[in-house]
């Protein structure tokens, strides 16, 4: 556990799984993300993502050492969470061990934002990182959460993020 300020963060446990499919609901299933590559189009498309994504959860929650989800809990309900994944990559010069740390569905309950929850958890994220060796860390971000990241630190790369999908149904692209 780790304080922010007031915040508590902890890691998740298998008890939060709902509560997580919630928050990342948010994300995955926001008008706004309408367009986004990663964005459930449909009723079908967003009963398939919360099943995988239960257990995907559920496996990685049971003890694997190369995920940390962070959460900020209320009395009733989770505030905000983040995962992060260790990837072992190609050895670069920013990356000489070639672990990399990918941060991703960094998402606050909307009741709760601007109240400092997602720097708690991408801090706790990236502290972890830091025990476990990983030289950098990595994100995508939207326009609108830009300068959120520059504020916590992170840069543009100058590289485009581009996307296929491998799916043999679903979107194309």
């Amino acid at each position: 556990m780790s304080a922010h300020g007031a915040l508590v963060v902890r890691g998740a446990n298998v008890d939060d799984i709902d509560e997580l499919i919630r928050l990342r609901a948010y994300l995955l299933e926001d008008p706004s993300a309408a367009g986004l590559p990663y964005a459930a189009t449909g009723s079908d498309q967003s009963a398939s993502w919360r099943e995988s994504y239960r257990t995907w959860l559920g496996e990685r929650l049971r003890g694997d050492d190369t995920v940390r989800i962070a959460v900020v809990a209320g009395p009733q309900r989770l505030r905000a969470c983040a995962t992060a994944v260790i990837d072992q990559r190609a050895p670069s010069p920013a990356c000489p061990s070639g672990r990399a740390g990918w941060i991703q569905s960094v998402v606050s309950d909307p009741r709760d934002r601007g109240c400092g929850l997602g720097a708690a958890v991408l801090d706790d994220l990236t502290a972890w990182l830091r025990t476990r060796g990983v030289d950098e860390a990595v994100l995508q971000t939207t326009t609108g959460a830009t300068g959120f990241y520059h504020r916590a630190g992170f840069l543009p790369t100058g590289e485009d993020l581009l996307f296929k999908t491998l799916l043999t149904t679903g979107k194309t692209t």
